[in-house]
């Protein structure tokens, strides 16, 4: 499985803008250049980020993003749902009628597919492993890790 480069990118936007004091917006030309990522597409990835209910968008020469609800009710599957979209990973096309299949009595399928069921099980694994955390796990786990992240992203972030 391979995910859009959105999806990391716009984790680590939403875990920038967790640690900026008072909720403060930050323009998308600062966060995109904090880690040096194309504007245009961190854009595109930010309004996404919008229309989910993610972030919310302030116009104006103070304006920018912030998140629309607090880091602990935004979980890794909301970002991978608003970027990557809510549709399965695996799509089953019953290949097993085709080839060595064709010509077989239709009871021979009366069973749902072993590999879409296989493949279903694994996938809502992952869909609810993503859904168990949260940016603000994310956020102390890289605490843990780097000590002083967070006040490093509040001087990339802070109005002059």
């Amino acid at each position: 499985m391979k995910m859009n480069q959105g999806v990391e990118w716009a984790v680590h936007v939403l875990l920038s803008l967790a640690w900026v004091e008072g909720g403060e917006p930050v323009p998308s030309a600062r966060l995109s250049a904090s880690y040096e990522l194309p504007q245009a597409y961190l854009n595109k990835q930010l309004q996404t980020l919008v229309k989910a209910g993610l972030l919310e968008s302030l116009p104006g020469a103070r304006g920018g993003f912030r998140l629309a609800r607090p880091a602990e009710k935004i979980t890794l599957m909301d970002v991978v749902t608003a970027i990557e979209g809510p549709e399965p990973l695996f799509q089953c096309t019953e290949i097993r009628r085709r080839g060595m299949g064709v010509g077989w009595d239709e009871t021979s399928f009366r069973h749902p597919c072993a590999v879409n069921g296989a493949m279903q099980r694994a996938e809502l694994a992952w869909r609810r492993s993503l859904a168990s955390q949260t940016i603000a796990d994310v956020k102390a786990e890289a605490e843990l890790h780097a000590p002083t992240i967070a006040d490093v992203a509040r001087r990339a972030y802070a109005r002059s």
